[in-house]
């Protein structure tokens, strides 16, 4: 199909026409992607059956669980993993079709929303290209988080109808659909063999999987990505028909509905309890059918948990293999504990999941019974090892003070523990989870997140790709470590010029990208200094922004100030309920209509917000980025994955000490990178023992006074919409030290514009050390780490 011009273009034509039954000459890009996708999934058909048929001969196999799947636009990156992207780019552009336009008529799949997601799609990535038997399990929401629009500078959020006209790359296997039961009670039958339960008057939800490929560089090995839908399974008499299939429905519909209320509690639960009970059965089904015994489930399976969302894969392994085979508890808890690991992805205490008891137990009644039992062992084996130390124990229940503790489930169930990054895997052995590091240090690891360098670069940023082949040849592109060759190249100054000319060319095509979405005219040649991220207070844009307005603030009372033309630009989607994080979005846009409409400053600082922030938009974003900003509170960032993308496509960070940065510093040396501000142990010591007060820098520091002043005299807004901003940053003691770490942050700012302005010699090679140290943050690294030392695939 794919090996000669002349028969791909008439092969494509003729299935065009007769799909649509419209003449080629007359046919939209949406009906061309729709063929070329189409095309492309049958062309890997074979190979997604061989991998399927080569996994069969008694492969252990890992199966990756997790609410997000931030995909991306596959069309692409499908093709340069075939090897079929230029081929075919020349091929469509002689018919006269812009294969950049067909890519651009994809919607980026409504699966996910930050970091959680998208490094589960780069882990699928390099799976598949490393050849390895890994697989991922999700839910297919309907309008996945949201589409965000921003009106006068307030977000709203709008269905993201990514669905609208199907989606070209999945295949519905109806035959292979489950039933997920809710609510209802447990009979407990006495038989000759001993108790058994039985789930009766339960509501059934129906799963439904969609099977996407997943192909893996070179195109020799296909894995499967499998998304669950809920749809409604036969009905009673006295059913309220209406009721039943909205409740249904909504199970995968939206990602993370909002749980400030009970409705939204019992959503949430559903739709993680729906993933695992669908997907462990579709596991255990596969591994029985292959030949696999149930007692040796552990030695040809490994089930991973990718935060805590997943984590009733613990318990509904066990229910199944209690109830529906008859394994004694024991063997039952020997085969689970040794199947499942665990990912903890936060150290944020109120990202770690609990669930109430009284809406926990009546939703999932025999699943409750199981992690009481669950909960009654752990603490049996606890008192054997800590007798007479109450409290601690009450600290490490798995169920106490009426809820049910999921990360303490997670810990328990599991053979391994990992963190993503070496300072947040350190703060769980030390802070967050020490007590059970000290009762089973031997189940807790590090694992450094990684991105696959397939999108990031090669997809993402082509130009770089074909400097980077032509100057140290193109084994990178298999081997991310092989970045490594480029560092001599730092001292060629004829490299140096080129690299310059790719940032500047990657620039321009951003800043076409705002003048058509914002209509705002930025400064290709100016410094483009980028957060994009979701919108949390730890995160700290809050910090960027003040930072900003304090700019302002100098260049408009000092005429003699100078500072290099800069492009501050933002990408973030806020939770829906997250009225903090939405305020601060707002901020961002008055400063914005401030600092764009002076004439004093237009020109110098120009501030850019991008909506609806989302993978394909990050490709654009993210190879013209000069400055990566990486500002979080140190200690509260696990690892960070944007951080890596920045560096690899030569953007220098400007950081805390914080999740990955702190393994970037050790690739780049000090002198590549911009760290500023409090590091993890001092930030901790002041949450534990107190002594910082944030009004004492307001007090004591003229710039800060009046830059924070401008938030409630009018400035900015007259209506009192960044009170909620103010007070937290003095009367609620500026929980997360932006204040304390601003004037570190000036500084460190200011070095980072005078070498770019002064020095630009300086600033080339920086990049190029951050190309070359980037490799080892490719996810193919990090998962030959995951296979070797937890899942042994």
């Amino acid at each position: 199909m794919f090996s000669e011009k002349n028969a791909f273009q008439e092969s494509f034509k003729k299935r065009l026409e007769q799909s649509y039954s419209i003449s080629f000459n007359d046919s939209t890009r949406a009906q061309q992607f729709v063929t070329l996708s189409q095309m492309v999934r049958e062309h890997i058909s074979k190979e997604w059956i061989e991998t399927n048929e080569r996994y069969r001969q008694g492969k252990k196999q890992t199966y990756y669980l997790s609410i997000e799947f931030l995909l991306g636009r596959l069309l692409g990156q499908n093709l340069i993993n075939l090897g079929l992207y230029e081929t075919l780019e020349t091929w469509l552009r002689d018919i006269g079709i812009p294969l950049e336009e067909l890519e651009n008529v994809e919607p980026d799949a409504g699966l996910g929303n930050g970091g959680l997601g998208r490094l589960a799609a780069c882990f699928l990535d390099s799976l598949a290209s490393l050849g390895l038997p890994g697989h991922g399990f999700g839910i297919r929401y309907k309008h996945g988080l949201f589409e965000q629009k921003m009106v006068d500078g307030f977000q709203m959020e709008l269905p993201e109808n990514w669905l609208r006209y199907g989606y070209v790359w999945e295949v519905r296997k109806s035959d292979l659909a489950v039933e997920v039961p809710f609510w209802g009670s447990v009979d407990v039958v006495e038989r000759k063999e001993g108790i058994k339960f039985r789930h009766v008057d339960a509501e059934y939800v129906k799963a439904v999987p969609y099977d996407i490929p997943v192909i893996g560089y070179g195109g020799e090995t296909v894995n499967t990505l499998r998304l669950w839908t809920a749809e409604t399974s036969s009905f009673t008499l006295n059913q309220d028909v209406l009721k039943y299939k909205k409740e249904t429905e909504a199970i995968s519909e939206f990602l993370y509905p909002d749980d400030s209320n009970d409705d939204g509690k019992i959503l949430r639960l559903k739709q993680q309890y729906f993933l695992v009970s669908a997907s462990i059965r579709s596991i255990l089904r596969q591994h029985l059918n292959n030949g696999g015994k149930l007692q040796n489930l552990h030695e040809r399976v490994a089930i991973h948990i990718n935060d805590t969302h997943p984590v009733l894969a613990i318990p509904e392994l066990m229910r199944v293999l209690l109830d529906d085979y008859q394994m004694s508890w024991e063997d039952a808890w020997h085969v689970t504990e040794n199947t499942f690991a665990y990912t903890n992805h936060t150290t944020l205490s109120e990202a770690l999941e609990r669930w109430p008891i009284r809406i926990f137990r009546p939703l999932l009644p025999r699943i409750f019974m199981i992690v009481e039992e669950i909960n009654e062992r752990f603490c049996k084996s606890l008192w054997e090892q800590y007798p007479g130390e109450w409290e601690r124990i009450e600290k490490m229940a798995i169920v106490a003070k009426d809820e049910v503790r999921m990360a303490h489930l997670a810990i328990a169930g599991s053979h391994s523990v990992n963190g993503v990054a070496w300072l947040h895997t350190e703060i769980l052995k030390n802070r967050e989870m020490n007590d059970f590091y000290q009762f089973s240090p031997q189940k807790f690891n590090n694992k450094t997140n990684g991105i696959t360098h397939r999108r990031w670069l090669l997809k993402a940023n082509p130009e770089l790709t074909a400097l980077l082949t032509d100057t140290i040849g193109d084994g990178f592109k298999k081997d991310a470590s092989e970045l490594s060759k480029l560092a001599p190249f730092a001292e060629d100054s004829a490299f140096l010029e080129k690299l310059w000319n790719v940032k500047l060319k990657r620039k321009e095509i951003l800043a076409k990208r705002i003048f058509e979405q914002n209509g705002i005219k930025v400064d290709p040649t100016s410094i483009f200094d980028v957060q994009v991220k979701r919108l949390h207070a730890y995160k700290r844009q809050l910090l960027n922004v003040l930072h900003i307005l304090s700019l302002y603030n100098k260049l408009k009372k000092e005429p003699s100030f100078h500072m290099p033309p800069r492009t501050f630009i933002f990408g973030a989607k806020a939770s829906p309920g997250y009225f903090y994080a939405k305020r601060i979005i707002k901020l961002i846009h008055s400063v914005a209509d401030l600092v764009n409409n002076d004439p004093d400053t237009k020109g110098i600082i120009t501030v850019v917000f991008m909506e609806n922030y989302r993978v394909s938009l990050a490709e654009d974003i993210i190879p013209a980025a000069d400055i990566s900003e990486q500002i979080s509170t140190a200690s509260k960032e696990a690892s960070g994955t944007g951080n890596m993308k920045f560096m690899m496509n030569g953007a220098v960070t400007m950081g805390t000490l914080d999740g990955a940065n702190v393994e970037i510093l050790e690739q780049t040396g000090p002198d590549d990178i911009f760290i500023f501000g409090l590091k993890a142990e001092e930030v901790m010591a002041y949450e534990r023992d107190g002594g910082y007060r944030s009004m004492d820098y307001y007090h004591h520091d003229s710039l800060i006074r009046r830059t924070l002043d401008q938030l409630v005299n009018g400035k900015l807004d007259d209506e009192g919409l960044f009170d909620v901003i103010y007070d937290s940053l003095l009367a609620e003691n500026d929980q997360y030290f932006v204040l304390k770490d601003f004037e570190a942050y000036r500084i460190a700012q200011e070095e980072a514009g005078r070498i770019y302005e002064q020095d630009p010699e300086r600033w080339r090679k920086m990049m190029v050390k951050n190309i070359s140290g980037s490799g080892i943050f490719s996810s193919d690294r990090t998962i030959k780490e995951y296979a070797n030392e937890i899942w042994n695939i």
